[in-house]
C-alpha cells in the first residue's frame, strides 16, 4: 500500500513537471489541467490494478477512473485546444511572474493526487469477494456523479453555443440550482471512494475521507470557485452578483425564493 501510494505521488509529480513544460511552449496553461486529469485517472487506475486484491473489484475501480478521466479530460482538452486560455490563467498571466507561479501551482499536484490515490487504493484492496451494500452504494454514487457532471458540462456547452446568450449568465438546468454543479458532482465522485474503502477492520482506511475533503476545499476555496468567480464578476458585474445572491456556490440552497 505504501509503495503504491509513493509510486502514484512520484509518477504524478514527474508528469506535472512535464505538463509545465508543455504549457509554457504551447502558450496555454490549460494543458496543465488536461495532463492532471488524464494522469490522475490513468495512474490511479494502474495502481488499483496492480495493488487490488479481488479481480472484479480492482477492475471495476480502474474502469470508473478511466471513465472519469476520459470524459473530463476530453472535455477540458477540447476546450483548451479550441478556445482562448481559461480566464483564471489569463488573470494570472496578466499579474506577472506567470511561469514561476505556474510551477508553484503544478508542484503540489503530485502530492494532491497521492491523497486521492489513498482512497482509490483502499477501495481496490477491499478483500471481500462478494458485492457488499457499500459497494453497491459507492459504485452507484460514482456513476451518478459522472453522469451529473457530464450533464452540467453539456448544459453549459449548449448555452454558450447560442449566440443569443453572449455576455449572459447560464441560469437554467442544473446551473439554476448551483453556480458550479460540475464541481458538486466532481466532489460527489470522490465521495464514492470512502464509501467503497472504509471498513471497521482497517482503521487507517479512514484516511480515504481526505480525498473528498481535499477536493471540496480545493474546488470551493482555492483553484475552483474563487478565480473563476473573480473573472465572472469582472465580466458580468452586477448580474453575476445577483446570481451569487440567489444561488449556492456548489451546494443548492433550499427553501429560498428565486
Amino acid at each position: 500500500m505504501l509503495v503504491a501510494c509513493l509510486a502514484i505521488g512520484v509518477a504524478m509529480s514527474l508528469l506535472m513537471l512535464g505538463a509545465w513544460v508543455v504549457q509554457a511552449r504551447a502558450g496555454n496553461a490549460g494543458w496543465v489541467d488536461v495532463f492532471w486529469t488524464f494522469g490522475t485517472g490513468l495512474v490511479c487506475a494502474g495502481a488499483a490494478l496492480v495493488a487490488g486484491l479481488v479481480p472484479w473489484r480492482r477492475e471495476l475501480v480502474a474502469v470508473l477512473l478511466v471513465l472519469w478521466c476520459v470524459r473530463l479530460g476530453g472535455h477540458i482538452a477540447k476546450r483548451v485546444a479550441g478556445g482562448p486560455e481559461d480566464a483564471r490563467y489569463a488573470r494570472m498571466r496578466a499579474a506577472g511572474g506567470f511561469q514561476r507561479n505556474m510551477l508553484l501551482l503544478v508542484l503540489p499536484q503530485g502530492p494532491f493526487t497521492l491523497v486521492l490515490g489513498i482512497a482509490v487504493l483502499y477501495a481496490a484492496r477491499q478483500p471481500a469477494m462478494g458485492l457488499r451494500l457499500c459497494d453497491a452504494l459507492g459504485f452507484t454514487l460514482a456513476l451518478c456523479a459522472l453522469a451529473g457532471e457530464a450533464l452540467a458540462d453539456r448544459q453549459m456547452r449548449v448555452f454558450r453555443a447560442d449566440p443569443a446568450h453572449k455576455g449572459k449568465i447560464c441560469d437554467s438546468g442544473l446551473w439554476r440550482a448551483s453556480r458550479h454543479p460540475n464541481y458538486l458532482f466532481e466532489f460527489l465522485f470522490w465521495c464514492a471512494w470512502p464509501v467503497l474503502g472504509i471498513t471497521a477492520h482497517q482503521p487507517w482506511s479512514l484516511l480515504s475521507l481526505l480525498a473528498p475533503g481535499l477536493m471540496y476545499l480545493t474546488l470551493r476555496y482555492a483553484s475552483g470557485v474563487p478565480p473563476l468567480e473573480a473573472a465572472m464578476l469582472a465580466s458580468r458585474g452586477d448580474a453575476y452578483r445577483a446570481y451569487q445572491a440567489r444561488t449556492g456556490a456548489i451546494f443548492p440552497r433550499f427553501g429560498r425564493g428565486r
